[in-house]
């Protein structure tokens, strides 16, 4: 059969892409988004599909396709008729988003946080930074950059970029949300926009820590020209993050929260702080590994036991050996009113679970995506449908 015979098959995709991606955008029609960040990107990725596609043809990636392989695959489902790419671009090292970039030149370039996620790979926090510039670093003055207010490092980008700065965040930015309200349901907040009236949100995605990546969806969407209501109308579509983030499997009388596709120290705490603050009744923390952390490793582990006691959560279930300071980081504080318990992997993590949940508790699982939490977190789903407590 014909045959295209290359030198390297993942230099040659992304050839593919560019040029696909090169004859699309000579028509004239097709707009970039493109989002990364140390988390929320593909939280903030969907958010952005879910308002764009209310204004025209939007391509977006799927899962997490991110990389030098899935970045391509995204690009490639481009078509003539295509308005809007909605693009994610990860990095586990320095020069791979320019690469992407260089494929898909964004109009909009979307920097969400700069945190300990892959900081063992790129070799520390300033690495990290200055890989996740990348973003914004070769935007023209006609491009936008939408940065995160709320984090001082992302914040700083602005120095390095040509393009115009549109801010957002919590506690300043051009785009803000006021009135944050978070429970069980999700978030409820004030949206405030450039030249409009505030509008309320009422935002069904678990946590409230993904406001910020709201934000970072409107902030772009309303420079691309979407209005208002169709901001607000996307937003609210939207009922859960991704698969396996803060994805809520209610039970019987049991709540199952399955956030075990990645985990950082800042994501780490932020679902454990949603965790506390929504659950009607006990709190049970089922966590595993957060891996790439390099030498930070022991540290954060440590880091997050302190912060399970300092929540008060209830009954913590810490997996694998990989995590296991976390337990032992818990175990040294006194004057709380939960438990740990270590166990060495998932099935004896079941069956320990099975044991100890009861009616009105609300389980959190999270962990790293190689620690496969997520797959308990499936389990005790179903558990949780079909057995009262």
């Amino acid at each position: 059969m014909p045959q295209v015979v290359v030198s390297d098959s993942v230099d040659a995709l992304g050839s593919l892409a560019t040029e696909v991606v090169r004859r699309v955008r000579a028509l004239g029609r097709l707009r970039i988004v493109a989002v990364t960040g140390s988390n929320g990107k593909t939280t903030t990725k969907n958010l952005l599909g879910a308002i764009l596609s209310r204004r025209g043809e939007t391509v977006a990636a799927k899962e997490s396709f991110n990389n030098e392989v899935g970045g391509p695959h995204t690009m490639l489902r481009l078509t003539e008729t295509t308005d809007f790419l909605a693009a994610e671009m990860g990095a586990s090292g320095k020069g791979e988003i320019s690469r992407l970039i260089r494929m898909a030149h964004p109009d909009v370039g979307i920097v969400l946080t700069v945190g300990l996620a892959h900081a063992g790979e790129f070799g520390g926090i300033e690495r990290t930074v200055e890989a996740k510039s990348e973003m914004v670093r070769d935007l023209l003055p006609e491009d936008v950059a939408i940065l995160n207010a709320d984090d001082f490092r992302v914040a700083g980008m602005a120095e390095v970029t040509r393009a115009r700065v549109v801010r957002f965040g919590r506690s300043a930015g051009d785009v803000r949300a006021e009135d944050v309200r978070a429970d069980a349901r999700g978030t409820s907040f004030t949206l405030v926009l450039p030249g409009e009236e505030p509008r309320p949100v009422r935002f069904a995605v678990l946590g409230e820590h993904h406001v910020t990546n709201a934000l970072a969806a409107a902030a772009a969407t309303s420079v691309l020209g979407v209005p208002a209501d169709d901001i607000v109308a996307g937003l609210e579509s939207v009922t859960r993050a991704e698969r396996w983030r803060m994805e809520v499997l209610p039970g019987e009388n049991v709540t199952v929260i399955n956030d075990a596709y990645n985990a950082s120290p800042d994501s780490m705490a932020a679902a454990l702080k949603t965790l506390a603050q929504v659950a009607p009744g006990r709190t049970v923390a089922v966590l595993g590994e957060m891996s790439e952390l390099g030498d930070l490793a022991g540290e954060e582990h440590d880091r997050i036991g302190l912060l399970a006691v300092r929540l008060n959560i209830g009954q913590l279930v810490v997996v694998g050996p990989g995590a296991r300071r976390i337990h032992l980081a818990a175990g040294l504080q006194g004057s709380w009113d939960g438990e740990s318990m270590y166990v060495e992997d998932l099935d004896e993590a079941e069956e320990v679970l099975a044991g100890i949940l009861r009616a009105g508790d609300t389980v959190l699982v999270k962990s790293s995506n190689s620690a496969r939490l997520r797959f308990l977190g499936d389990r005790l789903g179903e558990l949780v449908s079909c057995r009262r407590f």
